[in-house]
């Protein structure tokens, strides 16, 4: 029997699981059928944190309607991911994309994103603080690690530079006050490297 869209139902899938598992033992790989029976609990486990997250989201305030219960499933990433795992998340993955990067502790800006290759363009907006590597790297490990659940099509995080938001540096001259390298003011020019 199946269930809606011909999907097998619960007791159609069960004794599946079982039909493969037993084909497996009778083979003799031992280690093979070791590692099947532990897929098996590790996604058990997986989709029973997803159910259970969205009876947790959905039993917070049972009253709200059904479009903002929607909404919170939608925001959390493991019930969001499965969705997006079974291509039953409703959003396209432009809007899944913005999602996750207004999501994100750092703003960042979307630069372009190429289907063929996976690759997400991002800008940083704002100060990104004392314009080390760092803060940078871990901006685009995070950007990763969120598009990772709402938008798997993005398979590369680069982060672009943005030269107004670089900080300016000021070269002074050397000499003492008055010198020929000294401006009107009798202080060295400050000039803005290029």
């Amino acid at each position: 029997m199946s269930g809606a869209q011909g999907t097998p139902n619960a007791e159609t899938a069960g004794r599946m699981v079982e039909e493969v598992l037993d084909r497996l033992a009778s083979s003799g790989d031992r280690a093979a059928c070791e590692a099947a029976e532990e897929l098996v609990r590790v996604l058990m486990e997986f989709y029973g944190a997803g159910f259970a997250r969205a009876l947790d989201l959905l039993g917070r305030r049972p009253e709200r309607p059904a479009r903002e219960a929607v909404d919170a499933l939608l925001r959390d990433e493991l019930v969001a991911g499965l969705l997006v795992l079974h291509g039953l998340h409703p959003h396209d993955a432009p809007t899944r994309v913005a999602h996750a990067l207004d999501a994100l502790p750092q703003d960042v800006e979307s630069t372009g994103f190429d289907p063929a290759t996976g690759e997400l363009r991002l800008r940083l907006l704002g100060s990104g603080g004392c314009g080390c590597g760092g803060s940078r790297d871990a901006v685009e490990q995070a950007a990763r690690d969120t598009l990772a659940c709402f938008a798997p099509e993005v398979t590369a995080v680069t982060l672009e530079a943005d030269p107004a938001s670089e900080p300016v540096l000021l070269q002074i001259g050397a000499g003492p006050p008055g010198s020929s390298s000294s401006g009107p003011s009798g202080r060295p020019p400050a000039t803005a490297a290029p």
